[in-house]
């Protein structure tokens, strides 16, 4: 059994203290059972994961949630498989930190924003890369086209793939290429788009003021000429998924760039979710310098 708590402004001992009174009261009916230690006031992903919670009826994980009406007690389905993720991440035969690495879990994630009705929609990926965000969409069954401004990426994508096609015993729909997302003239069809766009350098700590004024033109030039081309070659209503550069300052700011003020100038419209400000989009450990901004767009 494990506990998670929300909103409660309790510490973990208190829900440790509960958890032990729960495991009293089910001894005297002849059950035993293990209680899961709370390091928080709700279990991490990690650990309800590896204690196999949600996933049979004796591996248990209760989520006690204040909300404005009253408490919700809910239990778990499980959680997310960050081992497999891991593996897919660490595993894969071609990778390469220069130009970055988007996380496979951020990758579902805005695949999911992009292509949330349909497992045959065909995801292009015009800042492709490695492949990240192509073998997730492959994973969830979608068809594959990537491109990419260098040779050398289309062939690491190329590895990856035949490399996940093996593991997972996939037979994958998908085309790649080379070709400059700022003046590429795609194959048809593109029911949706998702990808990393250019985020420019590296920082270990925020730039000067000068340099962060280059680097956020360089950026801003590049991803708004990419814009302008897809505007011209998608469908009305097709969804465009992005994750954009923001850099943090040190009082924690961010600063972004100029063209999501202008997004309608390019043919698009931004998409509003119902319970999550768009403003609050951003992805990012702590320490990190360039965050990435999900942008979720539909083509007018």
């Amino acid at each position: 059994l494990g506990l998670s708590a929300y909103d409660f402004a309790v510490s973990p001992r208190e829900i440790q203290k509960t958890g032990l009174l729960l495991k009293a009261k089910l001894k005297q009916s002849g059950v035993s059972l293990r209680l899961v230690p709370n390091q928080e006031a709700s279990l991490s992903t990690a650990t309800s994961h590896h204690n196999k919670l949600g996933l049979a009826d004796n591996k248990v994980e209760l989520l006690i949630v204040k909300g404005d009406q009253g408490v919700i007690v809910a239990e778990s389905v499980g959680a997310q498989n960050i081992s497999a993720l891991a593996a897919r991440d660490q595993g894969r035969p071609r990778r390469d930190a220069f130009v970055g690495m988007l996380p496979p879990k951020l990758a579902q994630i805005m695949i999911n924003l992009a292509s949330p009705d349909s497992s045959a929609a065909r995801i292009l990926d015009p800042f492709c890369g490695t492949g990240v965000l192509l073998q997730e969409a492959a994973l969830l069954g979608h068809p594959i086209y990537g491109t990419d401004l260098s040779e050398k990426m289309i062939r690491y994508s190329r590895d990856n793939i035949n490399w996940l096609q093996d593991k997972y015993h996939l037979k994958i729909d998908w085309y790649l290429h080379e070709g400059d997302a700022m003046d590429t003239k795609w194959q048809q069809p593109i029911d949706a788009v998702a990808s990393e766009t250019y985020l420019g350098q590296p920082f270990s700590a925020p730039p000067s003021p000068a340099k962060l004024t280059e680097v956020r033109g360089n950026c801003n030039h590049i991803i708004s000429s990419f814009l302008t081309n897809l505007s011209k070659q998608l469908k009305s209503g097709t969804p465009v998924v992005l994750a954009v550069p923001a850099w943090k300052g040190k009082d924690g700011s961010f600063t972004h760039l100029p063209l999501i003020q202008k997004i309608g100038d390019f043919g698009f419209e931004r998409v509003q979710l119902k319970t999550v400000d768009t403003s609050a989009l951003a992805y990012f450990r702590p320490d990190q310098v360039v965050a990435r901004e999900i942008l979720i767009l539909m083509k007018r």
